[in-house]
């Protein structure tokens, strides 16, 4: 395993990463939940979807925070902080969710990059998580960079 400085900078990268997915399951569900309109059924239906994947990634993360002999964050210990996926005000504002998923994305595949670097060499079984998370949320940007491709064009 990794020198401890080294060790407790992963720790703490894991540690973003859960509160990251922990945060991104609140606004995922409440998006599914808020969004009106019937160009929404399809934003809301994937989102509701996405819950689980998101909630299983951050148990994941906490598991591997565990073994690493960690402690997980719990709810006051935790910063959240995704202002672009916040509902919008005019719950038929599907677009502003969109981006807003696009934004937390792009953050969350940012992180995960950040772990892989950190991990190589030093921790594998870490590293290899970081990677198949990694495949999740790059899909995810891709499919809702499509949505917000066909929304635009309306």
């Amino acid at each position: 395993m990794a020198p401890k400085s080294q060790k407790k900078k992963i720790l703490d990268r894991l540690a973003k990463a859960y509160a990251m997915e922990l945060e991104t399951v609140a606004n995922y569900l409440t998006n599914s939940t808020m969004l009106d309109g019937v160009r929404a059924e399809e934003i809301k239906a994937n989102l509701a979807a996405d819950v689980q994947e998101e909630l299983t990634h951050a148990q994941e993360l906490a598991k591997r925070i565990k073994q690493l002999e960690g402690k997980v964050p719990g709810s006051l210990d935790l910063k959240f902080n995704q202002k672009a996926l916040q509902p919008p005000a005019d719950t038929t504002d599907v677009i502003t969710v969109i981006k807003g998923v696009i934004d937390a994305e792009k953050g969350a595949i940012e992180n995960y990059n950040s772990i892989i670097k950190l991990c190589d060499g030093i921790d594998f079984v870490t590293q290899d998580l970081c990677i198949r998370l990694l495949a999740d949320e790059e899909a995810h940007l891709i499919q809702f960079k499509g949505y917000l491709k066909e929304y635009e064009k309306r």
